[in-house]
């Protein structure tokens, strides 16, 4: 395979900024361009629900890289630049602007889009989403004493925003239609511990809660009917239900796509001069056994790398297990490894469950570890992280006893 010249990126984020550093540190001395449709420097998207929101750091904390960076590294970082499609055949990106630019290898990082409420059949103006700057800026107004908000959703995204209010002093309502939040991704056991830890801090958390209809005066939004006829009256009304892959341009350009786009091991798309990293990226996973598409931080982080060092012609492989963090109220969690609905049958902890300093394990029917979860106990990923990893057959009660080391299960 011979080296390419020209390296494309699609996607302003973290993803796309660390695909750029990943060729620079790799010793790519070709040309890449990194396309950013945002016209604002690549930055991390966690502090937005987090401390960010909360002014607890600055905008700047928040950037991959200062403008000096891009500069020096020789990076064509061209902000307020959107790609409105890709030729695979003769290699050439569309830009708004009616221009192109020709590559040997395409990057897609184009990351997802807040899911819309749409159940209500009504317009959608006036709702407040989060997943850019221009969001978060516009949602801390929103927040302090005497001030209401309904939150539609109660997903990461949706009780991370939910902690910053009520911190702020704001009232805060969190409607969540599943019988406890965070149901499919936990399980029961686990979901109650968050829907405690929100109810402990004066959340107004009401689930099986459907939205029926966006309570208006005007076009301003000024509170929520649900299904059986209760109101919850609000100032402003935030939704986060979820995200979409944004696989418009490689679906359009003729990849493979099914829940994002599918990438092998190396993270190379349907097309061998195309790859995709991020959010989109639904990938065949090597210790897993099968294919997974991660939205968290870690997977923009850590994927860029591996693609990076495919496009130049490596055998690398992304086999790091899914990894993801939450900081709400004065509880602070990770996790690692994988365990959807109707992969586990059993959840066991070690520690103390309700005062929320415990340690999590999701077991199969066989008792192979497939996820754990820290909560408020720290330096233990090191640990549990190589259990999960080979799929580790424990005794259930010995991984209870915090008096067993997890080197000796």
């Amino acid at each position: 395979m011979s080296t390419p010249h020209d390296v494309v990126i699609i996607g302003g984020g973290l993803a796309g900024a660390k695909t750029a550093e990943a060729l620079r540190e790799q010793g790519f001395e070709g040309t890449v361009t990194l396309l950013a449709a945002e016209d604002r420097l690549p930055y991390e998207r966690p502090p937005l629900s987090k401390d960010y929101l909360s002014g607890g750091s600055t905008f700047d904390e928040a950037l991959v890289h200062d403008e000096d960076w891009y500069r020096d590294q020789h990076v064509d970082l061209r902000l307020g630049t959107r790609a409105t499609s890709v030729d695979t055949v003769g290699r050439q990106v569309r830009l708004a602007d009616g221009t192109s630019i020709a590559y040997d290898k395409l990057v897609l990082a184009t990351g997802s889009t807040p899911r819309e409420l749409t159940s209500t059949g009504a317009p959608a103006g006036g709702l407040h989403y989060l997943r850019t700057k221009e969001d978060a800026d516009a949602l801390k107004p929103l927040f302090g004493a005497g001030k209401r908000v309904a939150i539609v959703g109660g997903g990461w995204i949706g009780l991370e925003v939910a902690a910053t209010a009520r911190a702020a002093g704001t009232e805060v309502t969190v409607l969540e239609e599943s019988t406890l939040p965070l149901l499919k991704v936990l399980g029961p056991g686990m979901a109650e511990v968050f829907a405690a830890l929100h109810r402990d801090h004066g959340v107004d958390l009401r689930t099986t809660a459907h939205v029926e209809q966006i309570l208006r005066q005007g076009t301003e939004p000024t509170g929520v009917l649900l299904g059986g006829g209760d109101t919850v009256d609000a100032d402003a009304i935030i939704v986060g239900i979820g995200a979409t892959p944004d696989v418009r341009l490689a679906e359009e350009a003729g990849l493979a796509v099914d829940d994002g786009v599918l990438v092998d091991a190396s993270l190379r798309t349907s097309d061998p001069d195309v790859y995709a990293v991020g959010d989109i990226a639904h990938a065949d996973h090597p210790t897993l056994g099968r294919r997974i598409r991660v939205e968290h931080w870690a997977a923009a982080l850590s994927q860029p790398a591996v693609a990076a060092a495919s496009l130049l012609g490596g055998n690398d492989v992304y086999d790091e297990l899914p990894y993801f963090f939450s900081d709400q109220f004065d509880l602070g969690m990770e996790c690692v490894g994988f365990a959807p609905q109707g992969s586990y049958d059993r959840v066991v902890t070690r520690g103390d469950v309700a005062g929320r300093e415990f340690v999590a394990f999701w077991l199969d029917a066989e008792n192979h570890i497939l996820q754990a979860m820290n909560v408020n106990v720290w330096d233990v990923v090191d640990e549990v992280k190589p259990l999960v990893a080979e799929r580790r057959v424990v005794d259930p009660e010995k991984l209870a006893d915090p008096s067993v080391a997890y080197s000796d299960l």
